[in-house]
């Protein structure tokens, strides 16, 4: 048996605009996915997921991955959830050149589904590290993350980017660019995030994206002023100290390039009522910044603040369904039991 565990993340810049060749600095944060994975002597895979859905559930399959199990959930719930399983255990088997290869995988996770924290990511390269170690093969982080990267990218019909599971697979701060993925120096950075206890359609809001950009030439302008956006930050972050609590002065300017960041997002179509609720909240509450996380539509915001104050003013804002402070998560998927 042997058990991983994978951060999520939040973005600080350049969520849609990753998708369109501008760089993105995501952050992991320490609300991990944990995998287990227990090789069978069948071909048989058995998931047992109790923090995916409201009631978790439990299902049995055998043969190819390609075919979905006959389990009475919502038929959305299934594709969501296995999805990513599904895409975890074929490259955990091709890496390990065992495609006849059987498990017993549990998931466990302490980040809401589908909230822009980068579930599926955490869950992908947790599950591919458990499964590929349980089989005998131990990956370097890069292939585990090109290979959660392609996961990713079947499930998501070819919409994902490497930002999310590479930042997960890493840990800590880490820029991407296109095909170009290194990790970043970063202070101890006070991350406060508020949660509707809702999710965007992620496919759905990249392609209004992208239908914006085709129709105006002032929508492509706003995805490349994100890239600029992105690239201020990284001079900032680069200044700073590593893992130290950052200074005052910037944090305000982080901040600042954080509500630039939502201003564009929202001109792009990809914020909420609910979003833009829970940034007033925290901007009013003091926080240096605020902006929506991932896809947007509904899920999670993220803000900076090392006070109580915003996360206080967040529990009490119409709309916010948990509020939470997350620590910058230094170390990526890690394993917890072998």
């Amino acid at each position: 048996m042997t058990v991983c565990e994978a951060p999520g993340k939040v973005y600080l810049f350049g969520e849609h605009a990753v998708v369109y060749g501008e760089p993105a600095v995501p952050a992991a944060i320490e609300r991990r996915a944990t995998v287990t994975a227990e090789p069978r002597s069948d071909d048989h895979v058995r998931v047992e997921a109790e923090d995916l859905s409201l009631d978790g559930f439990t299902v049995e399959y055998s043969g190819g991955t390609g075919n979905r199990p006959d389990v009475d959930v919502p038929t959305p719930l299934v594709e969501a959830a296995m999805g990513y399983v599904d895409a975890a255990v074929r490259e955990a088997r091709a890496a390990a050149d065992a495609p006849d290869a059987g498990f017993d995988i549990t998931v466990e996770s302490e980040i809401p589904l589908g909230a822009g924290l980068g579930s599926s990511a955490a869950v992908v390269v947790a599950g591919i590290d458990a499964a590929t170690r349980a089989l005998g093969v131990q990956l370097d982080r890069r292939e585990l993350a090109d290979r959660a990267y392609r996961a990713e990218f079947e499930v998501q019909d070819g919409q994902a980017s490497r930002a999310d599971t590479f930042c997960s697979t890493m840990g800590g701060a880490v820029r991407v660019e296109g095909d170009d993925c290194e990790p970043i120096e970063a202070p101890n950075l006070p991350f406060v995030v508020g949660f509707d206890g809702g999710a965007g359609d992620t496919g759905e809001l990249v392609a209004g994206v992208g239908e914006l950009r085709e129709e105006y030439g002032f929508a492509a302008d706003t995805v490349e002023s994100i890239g600029d956006i992105v690239r201020t930050g990284e001079e900032l972050l680069s200044d700073s100290a590593p893992g130290a609590d950052p200074q005052r002065e910037l944090l305000a300017e982080l901040g600042e390039l954080m509500d630039f960041n939502h201003g564009l997002l929202s001109a792009l179509g990809v914020s909420a009522r609910s979003l833009d609720s829970m940034v007033w909240a925290a901007r009013d509450a003091g926080a240096h910044g605020a902006k929506l996380t991932g896809a947007g539509g509904g899920g999670c915001i993220v803000a900076l603040d090392a006070s109580d104050a915003t996360e206080t003013a967040l529990s009490f804002t119409q709309g916010c369904d948990e509020a939470f402070r997350a620590e910058l998560a230094t170390e990526g998927v890690r394993v917890v039991e072998s």
